[in-house]
């Protein structure tokens, strides 16, 4: 299917107020290409990994509308016949989100009389409007151009689709190929994580990895020789992920286990897990969550058992250290990435 691209150059103030005149025009969906930077509580609602590195903010926003184009004949003849117009009706006709043919020229005039108002009680900046055309894309795998191999210290983390060069050879590497919803790695709480985890495994550890994602954490430290290890996770969608990253790095399926469902609430995944048996308990989640985790990993622990957290914006750190020793255990260590923090803590 072929789109319709209608930009409008405008400023980052106008974004809003532009978006929400144009829907009464049937632009139901805007793009926003900006540099506004995100903010730290942005940041950690998304609590992405691939995060690219943006120019300074210049004010300057292009919102894009896309309207739907038929692309052969065909589509033209069964879209007039379903609408009741004539089979006559050419390209210039569109289909936007209602599902009504619309003129695309009359469109164009009329973003631009909207934009003539807007413009009477605000600055809109340049105002200008561009049509391009599109076609359909595999959007969920465009993030692949943000995602190449990269370092954590000794560790190399790299993609499928990028080859280790020869004078890596001799580096620890972990192979990863990131979905839509779980990490890489490059996010600075899973880096605080992996160089916490490096100081304090042996080859005698037990992991406990709450909310495991991609397993990274796991997979990483047993790459550094642990006995074993455990992941729990709410998704079901973490099975396969895990399954594939153990796989495509050589980590035998018994040295670790996954379970699905909330640890912190369902008594019986809290047995399967098993009490006061873990060396470590790693946890990569938001600061809301670890306020009612915490409690809940005491009793996963041995005692004298390393947590290790992370997810934690900086400025609930207090909040992370204050229930960490609430719980009675001993806060050893913070460390901080940029905005993030990771507090590490003995039972």
């Amino acid at each position: 299917m072929k789109w319709k691209k209608l930009t409008v150059k405008t400023i980052t103030d106008a974004e809003d107020i532009i978006i929400s005149e144009l829907y009464d025009l049937g632009l139901e969906g805007a793009m926003i290409e900006d540099h506004v930077p995100l903010t730290a509580w942005e940041k950690e609602q998304m609590f992405v990994d691939i995060l690219p590195d943006a120019p300074e903010d210049d004010g300057i926003a292009y919102l894009s509308f896309f309207v739907e184009v038929p692309s052969d004949e065909d589509d033209v003849e069964s879209i007039a016949t379903q609408n009741g117009l004539s089979e006559d009706m050419d390209n210039s006709y569109f289909m936007v989100s209602n599902g009504q043919p619309v003129d695309m020229d009359a469109l164009v005039l009329a973003v631009t009389e909207k934009l003539n108002e807007i413009r009477e009680f605000m600055d809109i900046g340049e105002g200008s409007i561009v049509v391009s055309e599109t076609e359909d894309k595999d959007w969920l795998n465009n993030w692949k151009e943000f995602f190449h191999q990269f370092y954590i210290d000794d560790l190399l983390i790299t993609p499928s689709w990028e080859e280790v060069k020869p004078e890596d050879a001799d580096k620890k590497v972990l192979h990863i190929d990131p979905g839509t919803a779980f990490g890489t790695g490059m996010h600075e709480t899973t880096q605080l994580c992996i160089r916490q985890l490096k100081k304090y495994i042996t080859p005698e550890t037990l992991l406990l990895d709450v909310g495991t994602g991609s397993g990274i954490l796991a997979i990483i430290s047993l790459m550094y020789g642990i006995k074993g290890a455990v992941g729990t996770d709410l998704d079901p969608c973490a099975v396969e992920a895990v399954r594939e990253n153990m796989e495509v790095n050589g980590v035998v399926s018994d040295s670790f286990e996954m379970m699905i469902g909330n640890i912190i609430s369902d008594k019986e995944i809290q047995e399967r897990v098993g009490y006061d048996k873990y060396d470590i308990v790693v946890a990569n989640i938001l600061a809301e969550v670890l306020l009612p985790l915490t409690p809940v990993v005491k009793q996963h622990l041995k005692k004298g058992g390393i947590y290790i957290t992370s997810g934690i914006i900086a400025e609930k750190e207090q909040l992370v250290t204050d229930a960490i020793k609430a719980a009675g255990m001993e806060v050893l260590e913070v460390t901080r990435q940029n905005e993030w923090v990771s507090v590490t803590a003995r039972r």
